[in-house]
């Protein structure tokens, strides 16, 4: 992608998270409680597992690797101030739920992917953390448009898209959730999703 669209991608995710929150927000109150317990939807569509990318490491890492477990994909950046509110979360639903058939992958968009590491590992991210922009157009292709970051898909093991979240769930108009709120949606989500069958 040409560093002018690159650019006008930065500020159109900014415009559109803007956008995206306004949209969540303006949802009932009783329809995002239900749908956060929901498993998946009917009618949801096939996530794409069809990409290589590279590790903190550099190491390859296949999305495909990851078919048959239950995935919580998410898009985000060390500069998104609401992507340091889910990692703490993502870390600990990690470390419960692994067991059971739970991944988090993370991939990193819209940055220098040199800030990631030491990021990573302030963090204390014990989950695969790979580099997007050279995938970009591919994974707008088949997770986007992206509207804003960060934004998060949860996956089935029959590789649907049961969940997908704009910005960090549970958003009150312009109030940011606090983490409990967050956590508690997440967990409920995950687990609805571990126990489909």
């Amino acid at each position: 992608m040409r560093t002018a669209a690159r650019l006008g991608l930065a500020i159109a995710f900014a415009t559109a998270a803007i956008a995206g929150v306004a949209a969540q927000a303006a949802k009932p109150q009783a329809a995002a409680k239900s749908a956060a317990g929901a498993a998946c939807a009917a009618g949801a569509k096939p996530a794409k597992f069809d990409f290589t990318l590279k590790d903190v490491d550099g190491k390859d890492v296949r999305l495909a690797d990851y078919k048959g477990k239950v995935v919580l994909l998410d898009f985000w950046a060390t500069w998104c101030v609401p992507c340091k509110v889910e990692i703490p979360i993502f870390i600990d639903l990690y470390n419960r739920y692994k067991s059971q058939g739970f991944e988090v992958v993370s991939i990193v968009l819209l940055d220098r992917f040199a800030n990631v590491k030491p990021y990573a590992t302030k963090m204390q991210m014990n989950y695969p953390v790979l580099d997007g922009d050279p995938a970009q157009d591919q994974i707008d292709d088949a997770y986007g448009p992206l509207f804003g970051l960060p934004m998060s898909f949860l996956i089935g093991r029959d590789g649907l898209v049961c969940q997908k979240h704009i910005g960090l769930p549970g958003m009150q108009g312009t109030k940011e959730p606090d983490p409990k709120t967050v956590q508690q949606i997440f967990e409920s989500e995950v687990k609805a999703v571990l126990a489909r069958k």
